[in-house]
Order: C-alpha cells, then sequence, then structure tokens
C-alpha cells in the first residue's frame, strides 16, 4: 500500500512510519503546520521549528519522500475560533477532538489524497478492526492496548468515512516497546518528551491566549455554601437529574474578585487567588452572562458532584451508526467524560429532545463544551457534546 504518515517531530509517529516501511509499505511522511501566533504560547514549549527539524531528520533516517503543508488557515477556522467562540459561551471545549475532526482526519487526509496515497497513518495508541456488515464493511475503534496511553476518547467523533482510510500502526504496542523500537531503529525522536497542551499549539497562559479574542472583564467570585443543596428540591426527572444546579449571586457570598466567567472552568482550583479556607476552592459553575464564577470548598463540594448529564438530540455521534439508539430505548455502556478518565458505568436513555446519560456513582466536574464518550466493551460506539 502507498501509505503516508502523519509526522509530527514525535517517537509515536516516528515509530509508525518505522513499523510501516518494514512491513513493506510506500511510505511518504506528511508535516503539518497548523499554528504561527505565539502569543499566550509557553516559551520553549513545542517550538514547531524544531518539531520540523526532527521531523525531516526521521524522514532522511528512514529514507521516505517528506512533505511539509500549512494547514494554519483551517486550523484557525475550523478549531481556534471554535474554541473562542465557545469559551465567550462559558463552556470549555476540547480542541484535540475538534482537531482530529476537522484537521488531522478530514483536511490532512484529503492533502495526503492528492499525493495518490491509498490511506493515512497517525501514531494514536487506538486500534481499528474491519469486520462484515450489512453488504458492507464495518469499521471498529478500539481502545490502544497500553492503558496508560489509550487515546481513542481524542477520536470519538470520527466517522466510518473517515476511519476507513485510517491506520493506527502502534495501537498495539506498549509506550515503553515504542520507545524501545525507536532506541533500536537510532530515530532521533527515541528520547523525546512527549507534547503536551492545545493541539499543535502547545502549553498555553489560557487567559493571555484567550485574550487575543475575549477581553477581560472585572466580575464577583461568589462562594456557594454547603447548606444551599439542602434547600434544593429532589431531583427525580431525567432532565433534573442530568441537568446542573443553577445559582444567583444571592445564593452564596462574595468571596473575592475575577477579570473573566469565561477564564474558568468547572473543577478550577489555581486562579482564585482566595485564602482563608481550611480545603481549597474550586470553580462549581460559571455564568458568563452576569460576569460571575461561583466557587465551592474542598474537592468533595456537592457543586462539582453530578449523577448525570445531557447530550442534545442533534449533538449526538455514532462511530457505529449500525448501534444507534432509537428514541425511547435504554442502553448500558461505559462512559468516559475525559480522557485517561476510568471508564464509569452508566444508562443511557435516549429521548426525542435529547441523550441523557446517568452514571451508577456521581461524577466530578461534569463540564459543558466536553465531549462524553461511551463504549462496549473496548470499543468506543459514539459521543456527543455535554450540554
Amino acid at each position: 500500500m502507498h501509505i503516508a504518515v502523519g509526522l509530527s517531530g514525535g517517537v509515536d509517529s516516528s515509530v509508525a512510519a518505522l513499523l510501516l516501511k518494514q512491513q513493506g509499505h510506500e511510505v511518504v511522511a506528511l508535516f503539518m503546520q497548523n499554528w504561527h501566533d505565539a502569543t499566550g504560547t509557553l516559551r520553549g514549549d513545542c517550538p514547531w521549528k524544531d518539531d520540523l527539524a526532527i521531523a525531516q531528520l526521521v524522514a532522511k533516517k528512514l529514507d521516505i519522500p517528506f512533505h511539509f503543508i500549512d494547514l494554519s488557515d483551517e486550523y484557525r477556522k475550523k478549531v481556534v475560533d471554535y474554541m473562542f467562540a465557545e469559551y465567550e459561551r462559558g463552556r470549555t471545549p476540547n480542541p484535540d477532538v475538534l482537531c482530529n475532526r476537522e484537521i488531522k482526519f478530514d483536511v490532512f487526509m484529503k492533502k495526503a489524497f492528492e499525493l495518490g496515497v491509498d490511506a493515512v497513518a497517525t501514531g494514536h495508541y487506538c486500534r481499528k478492526e474491519t469486520i462484515a456488515g450489512n453488504g458492507h464493511a464495518v469499521y471498529r475503534l478500539l481502545a490502544g492496548s497500553d492503558p496508560n496511553k489509550d487515546q481513542s476518547y481524542f477520536l470519538c467523533q470520527l466517522s466510518q468515512e473517515q476511519l476507513a482510510k485510517a491506520l493506527f500502526p502502534i495501537g498495539h504496542l506498549l509506550k515503553p516497546d515504542v520507545r524501545k523500537l525507536a532506541a533500536e531503529a537510532h530515530l532521533p525522536t527515541a528520547d523525546k518528551k512527549d507534547s503536551q497542551g492545545i493541539c499543535f499549539v502547545g502549553k498555553v497562559d489560557l487567559p493571555v491566549f484567550l485574550q487575543q479574542k475575549l477581553a477581560a472583564k472585572d466580575g464577583d467570585i461568589i462562594e456557594i455554601m454547603p447548606d444551599f443543596y439542602a434547600s434544593q428540591p429532589v431531583r427525580r426527572t431525567l432532565q433534573e437529574t442530568c441537568s446542573s444546579y443553577t445559582y444567583r449571586p444571592a445564593d452564596g457570598k462574595k468571596a473575592g474578585t475575577h477579570h473573566g466567567a469565561h477564564f474558568f472552568t468547572i473543577g478550577q482550583r489555581h486562579g482564585l487567588n482566595i485564602g482563608g479556607h481550611a480545603e481549597p476552592l474550586f470553580v462549581v459553575a460559571t455564568d458568563v452572562t452576569t460576569n460571575t464564577v461561583y466557587v465551592g470548598e474542598s474537592h468533595a463540594h456537592q457543586g462539582l458532584q453530578r449523577k448525570g448529564l445531557c447530550i442534545s438530540a442533534a449533538g449526538i455521534h455514532w462511530i457505529r451508526p449500525d448501534k444507534a439508539m432509537t428514541e425511547g430505548e435504554e442502553r448500558r455502556y461505559k462512559v468516559r467524560i475525559r480522557y485517561r478518565q476510568p471508564l464509569q458505568d452508566a444508562t443511557l436513555y435516549l429521548r426525542a429532545e435529547s441523550l441523557y446519560i446517568v452514571f451508577d456513582k456521581h461524577q466530578r466536574g461534569i463540564t459543558a463544551g466536553q465531549f462524553a464518550a461511551w463504549y462496549d466493551g473496548d470499543e468506543l460506539i459514539g459521543s456527543g457534546v455535554i450540554l
């Protein structure tokens, strides 16, 4: 096969290219530049020019053609502008999920096909399996074999069409084995640290990064005391069980001030700058309309705990359309609401207006704008944006 590898300058994509070359495939390397602006980026983190130089060294070592493509315009429009819009609404987006859906397995994939390749490979820790469907192939997206590196969650918005042309050569390996293979092949990425932060942007000072589009605006921090919840009615319906609490400034006491509610997210601890408490304060809610941040004392504060979540009917995505639920159906799955969270037992209820997910145990820090992904065993079945 003629295969394009998204070579990032990291060890994972380097070994993906190595394995494909060893298997006898015709491999070509593509390096994506998706970001130019260093505003808010922490100095020295993930410099793309260094990554480019290393990727070129890897391609030379493997004796494979190397191509550079600039997708920064598409990345800004499809990922970064979405990020700004979500934060402005008081939601917390996951740019890595969007980057995979909109860039790596869409724009980048189309660019790769212009080179005449048959498939596109990445260094993701996940696996793909092909099974027979009703007269056509069905692609299963499976968790990576390394439980500490499984990245299937980041691919939770991929479609069958995208999976059809995608390959994940290292999904069956453990991270130490990947580094060992890189060292044995004398690849320059063997000891390179994994990149962190926003996909293709790197680690950022988030408020500084967001202030490119979102203005700072002083507002109040209101502390919600535990007795607030004792006065709340018992939640019995699906809608009540899966909704967050609604707070008003009068429900608590002023504990401090902030510079913009849209700079904060549920569960955040740092950046509040409020002392005088036996335990740390955490953000339990934000209201960008009134520019108010609500906080509670302690990791176990009731405002951080929820039994369920809601996804709009229009926001439901089935990686396996053949397994889509029908209206009124209930189904058991294992669910995660963030990367590396252990899978949680839950019941999914599909209603006309929404999909409701009710967990067996309360979950901490359910956050609007993030993705919930549900699994059947180690297969990722579907996902959706949390309301």
